[in-house]
């Protein structure tokens, strides 16, 4: 009988855009993968991959002690249902959630995939100081069980696991979920204009306020440069920008907002450069799908971002919420051609070496066997 594996996930949209490569080096090592989330247009989708999806009530956005509590028992239910040998949890809540759900004596093998620290850490979430040290005092517990261990994405959040108390040997640095280089190839700089990108969501703590300053101080300097936001709002985020405001932005400063766009590809094809002006991330995957583009790109120098964008190798890097600086980065490199050629092919690189798909399907699916054997 297959060993079975149980993703939880806040969101099919997230499962799919994000974690999709990892569940497919399960599958094809001989893992009964199933998928418990959030659906909302995903189903069919995480069907034609062969997996199972299982459907969750729960709200991303909520934080409230009710809603936990149920969403526990949901899990709990859910748990005893499929009985998967692994339980991966990714992102914060599955984390906690999950982790509670799964009882600690049980021989179940549980890894929690920290994706960075989110709003609730970092940014615009509305909780309170004991909001977060009651999440801070239950990672602490739930992290260091037996059964368990934690994968970060960067060494800053490994940095942050250690301080909970965690063992290191409990510590897993696995740099994201990888990036399919076959299907996302390097392509040819387009004609000019010369234009920069971001693709993600439209948050504050991805440093699109920042970005929108940097630029329209760009365009009283008289520097001919096309900035595209690529990637819808976020209701359920505290920190999202209002379509209204983004439309209103994009009329005042001539910023080109496209919204969500089916293949990322499309977007590259049209950028000569990537930006990202995050305050912290996991591992950016929009950093790593226009690496494989070969793009290069001007990035904060934060968390997640450096291990991605290298300051003079792969990129130039700013500190975080600063927009002068970040608007003098993204002139020197709409300016200099050369640079961006060189910055694009050692991205291209360095993805290929360190972040394909291919990867990071060897390291999670020797992780997923390291603790089949070890039950």
């Amino acid at each position: 009988m297959a060993p079975r594996i149980l993703y939880i996930v806040t969101e099919d949209w997230y499962f799919l855009s994000h974690r999709l490569p990892m569940a497919r080096a399960a599958r094809d090592a001989g893992y009964e993968v199933h998928v418990a989330t959030r659906l909302k247009d995903g189903k069919a989708a995480i069907e034609r991959e062969g997996f199972v999806p299982h459907a969750l009530t729960w709200s991303r956005g909520s934080l409230s002690l009710a809603g936990s509590f149920s969403a526990i028992v949901e899990l709990r239910r859910l748990l005893g249902q499929v009985e998967p040998d692994i339980l991966h949890n990714i992102s914060l809540k599955p984390v906690v959630l999950g982790s509670a759900a799964s009882p600690a004596r049980s021989r179940r093998a549980v890894v929690n995939s920290l994706t960075g620290l989110g709003t609730l850490f970092i940014g615009e979430a509305q909780v309170s100081g004991f909001a977060r040290k009651l999440v801070r005092f239950a990672l602490s517990r739930l992290l260091r069980r037996k059964r368990s261990l934690t994968v970060v994405q960067n060494p800053d959040d490994r940095a942050f696991v250690l301080g909970l108390g965690v063992a290191p040997a409990k510590v897993v640095l696995i740099p994201g979920s990888g990036v399919d280089t076959d299907k996302l190839t390097k392509l040819p700089e387009p004609p000019p204009p010369v234009t920069a990108a971001y693709v993600g969501r439209m948050l504050a703590d991805k440093g699109v306020l920042t970005l929108i300053d940097a630029f329209s101080r760009l365009g009283k300097q008289g520097i001919a440069l096309q900035l595209l936001l690529a990637g819808d709002c976020d209701r359920e985020n505290p920190g999202s920008l209002a379509p209204e405001q983004l439309r209103e932005f994009a009329s005042l400063y001539g910023i080109h907002w496209l919204g969500h766009v089916a293949d990322i590809k499309d977007v590259w094809a049209r950028a000569h450069f990537a930006v990202l002006a995050s305050r912290r991330e996991g591992l950016p995957k929009s950093l790593l799908e226009a690496a494989a583009c070969g793009r290069g790109m001007v990035a904060t120098d934060a968390p997640g971002c450096r291990e991605i964008a290298i300051e003079g190798e792969t990129a130039l890097t700013v500190p975080v919420d600063d927009a002068e600086a970040l608007a003098a980065a993204m002139a020197k490199l709409a300016g200099d051609a050369d640079l961006r050629r060189r910055f694009g092919a050692n991205a291209r690189a360095l993805v290929e070496s360190k972040f394909s798909a291919e990867a990071i399907g060897r390291h999670i699916v020797a992780l997923y066997d390291s603790l089949i054997m070890t039950r």
